[in-house]
Protein backbone atom coordinates (compact mmCIF):
# COMPACT_ATOMS: atom_id res chain seq x y z
CA UNK A 1 0.00 0.00 0.00
CA UNK A 2 1.36 3.42 -0.95
CA UNK A 3 1.74 6.25 1.56
CA UNK A 4 -1.11 8.10 -0.14
CA UNK A 5 -3.36 5.08 0.22
CA UNK A 6 -2.38 4.75 3.87
CA UNK A 7 -3.33 8.38 4.45
CA UNK A 8 -6.73 7.88 2.82
CA UNK A 9 -7.45 4.65 4.71
CA UNK A 10 -6.43 6.23 8.00
CA UNK A 11 -8.42 9.40 7.36
CA UNK A 12 -11.45 7.29 6.49
CA UNK A 13 -11.21 5.50 9.86
CA UNK A 14 -10.56 8.67 11.86
CA UNK A 15 -13.37 10.61 10.16
CA UNK A 16 -15.73 7.73 10.99
CA UNK A 17 -14.61 7.30 14.59
CA UNK A 18 -14.06 10.92 15.59
CA UNK A 19 -15.74 13.04 12.93
CA UNK A 20 -14.39 15.03 9.99
CA UNK A 21 -14.22 18.41 11.72
CA UNK A 22 -12.52 17.06 14.86
CA UNK A 23 -9.83 15.19 12.92
CA UNK A 24 -6.73 17.27 12.18
CA UNK A 25 -3.85 16.88 9.75
CA UNK A 26 -1.67 16.10 12.76
CA UNK A 27 -4.03 13.33 13.89
CA UNK A 28 -3.85 11.63 10.50
CA UNK A 29 -0.08 12.09 10.09
CA UNK A 30 0.56 10.68 13.57
CA UNK A 31 -1.70 7.68 12.99
CA UNK A 32 0.02 6.92 9.66
CA UNK A 33 3.46 7.52 11.20
CA UNK A 34 4.74 10.11 8.75
CA UNK A 35 6.06 13.66 9.03
CA UNK A 36 3.94 16.70 8.32
CA UNK A 37 6.14 17.45 5.31
CA UNK A 38 5.55 14.01 3.84
CA UNK A 39 1.85 14.41 4.54
CA UNK A 40 1.63 17.74 2.68
CA UNK A 41 3.43 16.18 -0.26
CA UNK A 42 0.30 14.07 -0.84
CA UNK A 43 -2.51 16.36 0.38
CA UNK A 44 -2.45 20.13 0.67
CA UNK A 45 -5.90 20.56 2.25
CA UNK A 46 -8.26 18.64 4.47
CA UNK A 47 -10.98 18.97 1.85
CA UNK A 48 -8.73 17.13 -0.61
CA UNK A 49 -8.45 14.28 1.87
CA UNK A 50 -12.23 14.28 2.33
CA UNK A 51 -12.72 14.01 -1.42
CA UNK A 52 -10.32 11.05 -1.50
CA UNK A 53 -12.16 9.38 1.39
CA UNK A 54 -15.55 9.83 -0.30
CA UNK A 55 -14.10 8.46 -3.56
CA UNK A 56 -12.80 5.42 -1.65
CA UNK A 57 -16.17 4.84 0.00
CA UNK A 58 -17.98 5.13 -3.33
CA UNK A 59 -15.63 2.58 -4.91
CA UNK A 60 -16.07 0.17 -2.00
CA UNK A 61 -19.84 0.56 -2.12
CA UNK A 62 -19.92 -0.16 -5.85
CA UNK A 63 -17.76 -3.25 -5.34
CA UNK A 64 -20.00 -4.50 -2.53
CA UNK A 65 -23.18 -3.99 -4.58
CA UNK A 66 -21.63 -5.78 -7.54
CA UNK A 67 -20.67 -8.69 -5.26
CA UNK A 68 -24.21 -8.92 -3.87
CA UNK A 69 -25.57 -8.83 -7.39
CA UNK A 70 -23.33 -11.72 -8.42
CA UNK A 71 -23.62 -13.83 -5.28
CA UNK A 72 -27.35 -13.65 -4.57
CA UNK A 73 -29.55 -15.73 -6.89
CA UNK A 74 -32.56 -13.39 -7.03
CA UNK A 75 -33.64 -9.81 -6.23
CA UNK A 76 -35.05 -10.71 -2.81
CA UNK A 77 -31.77 -12.36 -1.88
CA UNK A 78 -29.86 -9.25 -2.97
CA UNK A 79 -32.10 -7.00 -0.89
CA UNK A 80 -31.61 -9.33 2.08
CA UNK A 81 -27.85 -8.86 1.69
CA UNK A 82 -28.40 -5.13 2.15
CA UNK A 83 -30.63 -5.69 5.19
CA UNK A 84 -28.12 -8.06 6.81
CA UNK A 85 -25.43 -5.37 6.59
CA UNK A 86 -26.92 -4.01 9.83
CA UNK A 87 -26.18 -7.33 11.53
CA UNK A 88 -22.74 -7.78 9.97
CA UNK A 89 -21.63 -4.29 11.05
CA UNK A 90 -23.52 -4.07 14.34
CA UNK A 91 -20.43 -3.63 16.55
CA UNK A 92 -19.15 -0.66 14.53
CA UNK A 93 -22.62 0.84 14.17
CA UNK A 94 -23.28 0.62 17.91
CA UNK A 95 -19.93 2.27 18.58
CA UNK A 96 -19.91 4.96 15.91
CA UNK A 97 -23.18 4.95 13.94
CA UNK A 98 -23.56 4.32 10.21
CA UNK A 99 -20.44 5.56 8.40
CA UNK A 100 -22.46 6.99 5.52
CA UNK A 101 -25.17 8.57 7.65
CA UNK A 102 -22.80 10.12 10.19
CA UNK A 103 -20.60 11.70 7.51
CA UNK A 104 -23.57 13.05 5.52
CA UNK A 105 -25.15 14.48 8.66
CA UNK A 106 -21.93 16.15 9.82
CA UNK A 107 -21.23 17.70 6.41
CA UNK A 108 -24.83 18.94 6.22
CA UNK A 109 -24.48 20.59 9.65
CA UNK A 110 -21.26 22.24 8.49
CA UNK A 111 -22.94 23.24 5.21
CA UNK A 112 -19.83 21.79 3.62
CA UNK A 113 -19.47 21.89 -0.15
CA UNK A 114 -18.84 18.13 -0.21
CA UNK A 115 -22.15 17.17 1.43
CA UNK A 116 -23.80 16.34 -1.90
CA UNK A 117 -20.75 14.36 -2.97
CA UNK A 118 -20.95 12.24 0.19
CA UNK A 119 -24.68 11.75 -0.37
CA UNK A 120 -23.84 10.03 -3.67
CA UNK A 121 -23.17 6.91 -1.58
CA UNK A 122 -26.82 6.87 -0.53
CA UNK A 123 -27.64 7.44 -4.20
CA UNK A 124 -25.79 4.25 -5.12
CA UNK A 125 -27.79 2.28 -2.57
CA UNK A 126 -31.06 3.89 -3.68
CA UNK A 127 -30.50 3.15 -7.35
CA UNK A 128 -29.31 -0.40 -6.73
CA UNK A 129 -32.22 -1.22 -4.42
CA UNK A 130 -34.66 0.37 -6.88
CA UNK A 131 -33.26 -1.98 -9.53
CA UNK A 132 -33.96 -4.97 -7.30
CA UNK A 133 -37.51 -3.81 -6.51
CA UNK A 134 -38.09 -3.16 -10.20
CA UNK A 135 -36.95 -6.71 -10.93
CA UNK A 136 -39.57 -7.90 -8.43
CA UNK A 137 -42.22 -6.23 -10.57
CA UNK A 138 -42.87 -3.04 -8.58
CA UNK A 139 -42.27 -0.70 -11.50
CA UNK A 140 -43.08 2.89 -10.61
CA UNK A 141 -42.98 2.08 -6.87
CA UNK A 142 -39.41 0.77 -7.04
CA UNK A 143 -37.63 3.99 -6.05
CA UNK A 144 -40.12 4.75 -3.26
CA UNK A 145 -39.62 1.26 -1.84
CA UNK A 146 -35.84 1.70 -2.06
CA UNK A 147 -35.99 4.99 -0.15
CA UNK A 148 -38.35 3.48 2.43
CA UNK A 149 -35.88 0.65 3.07
CA UNK A 150 -32.96 3.08 3.22
CA UNK A 151 -34.84 5.23 5.72
CA UNK A 152 -35.79 2.24 7.85
CA UNK A 153 -32.22 0.95 7.95
CA UNK A 154 -30.82 4.41 8.77
CA UNK A 155 -33.33 4.92 11.56
CA UNK A 156 -32.40 1.53 12.97
CA UNK A 157 -28.69 2.41 12.80
CA UNK A 158 -29.28 5.67 14.69
CA UNK A 159 -31.24 3.95 17.44
CA UNK A 160 -28.84 1.06 17.96
CA UNK A 161 -25.97 3.57 18.16
CA UNK A 162 -27.93 5.52 20.79
CA UNK A 163 -29.36 2.58 22.74
CA UNK A 164 -26.65 -0.07 22.24
CA UNK A 165 -29.50 -2.58 22.19
CA UNK A 166 -28.72 -5.62 20.06
CA UNK A 167 -32.10 -7.22 20.81
CA UNK A 168 -33.78 -4.17 19.25
CA UNK A 169 -31.56 -4.55 16.20
CA UNK A 170 -32.53 -8.20 15.80
CA UNK A 171 -36.23 -7.32 16.05
CA UNK A 172 -35.94 -4.54 13.49
CA UNK A 173 -34.03 -6.69 11.03
CA UNK A 174 -36.67 -9.40 11.43
CA UNK A 175 -39.37 -6.79 10.84
CA UNK A 176 -37.66 -5.52 7.69
CA UNK A 177 -37.32 -9.06 6.37
CA UNK A 178 -40.99 -9.77 7.09
CA UNK A 179 -41.92 -6.58 5.22
CA UNK A 180 -39.80 -7.68 2.27
CA UNK A 181 -41.36 -11.14 2.22
CA UNK A 182 -44.81 -9.56 2.34
CA UNK A 183 -44.25 -7.61 -0.85
CA UNK A 184 -46.01 -9.33 -3.76
CA UNK A 185 -43.87 -10.98 -6.41
CA UNK A 186 -44.91 -10.12 -9.95
CA UNK A 187 -46.14 -13.24 -11.80
CA UNK A 188 -43.97 -12.20 -14.74
CA UNK A 189 -40.82 -11.90 -12.66
CA UNK A 190 -38.43 -14.87 -12.82
CA UNK A 191 -37.03 -16.18 -9.56
CA UNK A 192 -33.52 -15.60 -10.89
CA UNK A 193 -32.87 -12.37 -12.71
CA UNK A 194 -29.24 -12.04 -13.79
CA UNK A 195 -30.24 -9.22 -16.17
CA UNK A 196 -31.25 -6.93 -13.31
CA UNK A 197 -29.36 -3.64 -13.49
CA UNK A 198 -26.12 -3.46 -11.56
CA UNK A 199 -24.48 -0.27 -10.24
CA UNK A 200 -22.44 1.70 -12.72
Amino acid sequence: MTTRDQIIETADRLFYHGGFEATSFADIAEAVGISRGNFYHHFKTKDAILEAVVTLRLARTRAMLEAWHTEAPDPRGRIRAFIHMLIANRAQIMAHGCPVGTLCLELAKLDHAAQHRAAEIFGLYRDWLAGQFHALGHGARAEALALHLLGWSQGTAVLIAALRDEAFLQREVAGIEAWLEGLPLSPNTPHKDPACSSPS
